[in-house]
């Protein structure tokens, strides 16, 4: 470009006819120093958009950053100042009012006053969007006083067991089944003590800002609350016809005539299957008449649980929770692992202190819940909780191994087909002297209802074991009290087996101990779960026989395997890629 810009305003050439252009020359003068340059002509032959005279306005790149998600307030002040969060929070304040939640109460002498706070997060539908703003009022239950505000604090929920039984009982006779959501759950409580606490910061009542909250019914964050909700509800579903099964408190069954249903509640969230949709839609509109419930449909998300249904079968899967989790501890790009465990050597105490204990527990607590679906990580992440008192580094690489294998086995999951639920089938193992600290063994097992798997463990036992067949004979032991458990609770569903429990095991000692009536002296130490597992079998709900280690399916809840092992085990576990109708949908 021309160092004189004043140049640029012309674009004729230099004539000595001033008529050709006189107001260019009048309305522009040129100053005395400007150097006319001769305009450029380009005689190249090809046709360009300019030289057919078509101009294009220039769009420039609008480069700002709009975020599409409100970010959570650090405070309840600044929540006030975003419309989407003050507007949860007015829904939260109105639902506590039209509850009845507390009576506002000038402030007692001498009592103790529970202090609250706001509470604000987001909630994902299962695929990772958006669903809505959530704000909850929830009360600091540390501030809480024992024999003053609070007492009895335990509340049961659905075992995972339950849940897959009865997914399994559902499949095979194809029933509907339908998830609920109570909306303020822990509200519905009664509290049968008395308990202050102050109002919600920003909504205080203009007229009595000094008053204080007595409590009519529960809140959340108070110690007792999830107990109240608890009783609160057991007590009307029993009005209903339902009866609490004793194998599981969280489970209620009503049976009348033709007429089944089946009822799991985990806190706030319910699972209801029925025989028929008419009698479920019946069931239904009786909840809504006592509590305010949603019903979200065919079963599809529960517990951060993906649950996609096709004609014949049920797949669970946790992807989301996986990446999550994943993102959690910056390993969204890491390389995948074949298998979860490294078969080279065995975790113990030894090794360099971990730089952040934190990070290590809540990582292997996560992973514990990730169990409920993928069983061949069980012995891994068993492992891990070993050591979450005093973490090393070699545990935390232990833990990033489990990461990576997650990491390339993504859309695996527990695959529940229509199987005829008519027999029970347990393999068990155990892993003598693995522990190279204490020299304790590793008890595993696997429960199958039909061709589904329903129930699980990886357990250290609690006891050194003087022989192999001491330790197989007590994982044994801890297999038959699990089918036990599952017998009764399947009577209690109205599904009673009629054949015994078959358990495997590939150690011939454990399977003569488990038969025969001569007590020997060398098992004197073990002579309970002998007795036990005698009485099984005498009554004849339970039959030990031998299994050849290479068909030992509980061998992965007891040890690291090869990668060529792992695969074909857990391919027999069915956890599996989503079938083909399925795929995509978790």
């Amino acid at each position: 470009p021309s160092p004189h810009p004043t140049t640029a305003t012309t674009s004729t050439p230099t004539t000595s006819d001033s008529s050709s252009s006189p107001s260019s020359l009048t309305e522009n003068p040129l100053p005395p120093n400007a150097v006319l340059i001769p305009p450029l002509t380009n005689d190249h032959v090809m046709c360009t958009r300019g030289k057919r005279g078509f101009l294009l306005p220039t769009k420039r790149l609008n480069l700002t950053a709009t975020p599409t998600i409100s970010p959570i307030p650090t405070s309840y002040k600044r929540a006030l100042l975003d419309p989407l969060w003050l507007s949860a929070m007015r829904d939260e304040f109105e639902a506590l009012q039209q509850n009845n939640t507390w009576t506002l109460v000038p402030k007692p002498p001498g009592v103790n006053i529970v202090s609250g706070k706001w509470v604000f997060r987001h909630k994902f539908h299962s695929d990772g969007t958006l669903a809505r703003y959530k704000a909850r009022w929830v009360c600091r239950g540390f501030s809480q006083q024992h024999g003053i505000d609070f007492d009895e604090t335990f509340s049961p929920v659905v075992k995972p067991s339950t849940i897959r039984v009865v997914l399994s009982l559902v499949v095979s006779s194809s029933w509907p089944i339908h998830q609920l959501d109570v909306k303020n759950a822990f509200l519905h409580g009664t509290l049968n003590e008395t308990v202050y606490c102050q109002q919600p910061s920003g909504f205080e009542n203009p007229s009595s800002p000094n008053f204080i909250c007595l409590l009519n019914k529960s809140l959340y964050g108070l110690k007792q609350a999830p107990r109240a909700w608890f009783q609160r509800f057991s007590s009307f579903i029993q009005t209903i016809g339902f009866i609490p099964s004793l194998s599981d408190a969280s489970l209620f069954v009503y049976h009348h005539n033709s007429d089944i249903a089946y009822l799991l509640l985990y806190v706030d969230d319910i699972i209801l299957t029925a025989s028929s949709q008419t009698f479920l839609d019946r069931i239904i509109t009786h909840l809504r008449s006592e509590f305010s419930m949603t019903d979200l449909g065919l079963l599809h998300h529960f517990l951060g649980i993906a649950v996609i249904r096709d004609s014949s079968s049920l797949f669970l899967s946790q992807r989301q929770y996986i990446l999550d989790l994943l993102n959690r501890a910056g390993m969204l790009d890491c390389h995948p692992s074949h298998t979860p465990v490294d078969t080279s050597f065995k975790l113990s105490a030894n090794g360099d202190s971990f730089s952040d204990p934190t990070l290590y527990r809540s990582l292997a607590g996560a992973l514990q819940y990730l169990t409920i679906t993928r069983p061949e990580i069980s012995f891994a992440v068993q492992q891990a909780c070993l050591y979450m008192h005093d973490p090393r580094i070699p545990h935390y690489n232990h833990i990033k191994r489990i990461l990576r294998y997650l990491k390339g086995t993504l859309d695996h999951g527990l695959h529940i087909n229509n199987s005829s639920p008519t027999s029970l089938t347990a393999y068990s193992d155990a892993d003598w002297a693995g522990c190279p600290d204490t020299r304790r063994s590793t008890s595993g097992f696997c429960v199958f209802l039909g061709d589904n798997l329903i129930s699980w463990s990886s357990k250290r036992q609690v006891t050194v074991s003087r022989s192999s067949a001491e330790a197989e004979y007590r994982a044994v032991a801890h297999a038959v009290a699990d089918t036990v458990w599952l017998r009764q609770l399947l009577s209690e569903l109205h599904r009673p087996l009629a054949h015994a429990t078959i358990v495997y095991c590939d150690n011939i000692s454990a399977v003569y101990m488990s038969g025969n009536p001569v007590q020997h002296r060398r098992t004197k130490h073990i002579e309970i779960d002998i007795h036990f597992v005698r009485e099984k079998v005498a009554l004849g709900q339970v039959r030990v026989l031998h299994v050849p280690s290479t068909a030992q399916f509980a061998d992965i809840f007891t040890k690291g395997l090869p990668s060529t092992s792992f695969c074909n085990i857990r391919s027999s576990l069915n956890v599996i890629e989503p079938p083909v109708d399925t795929a995509g949908g978790c």
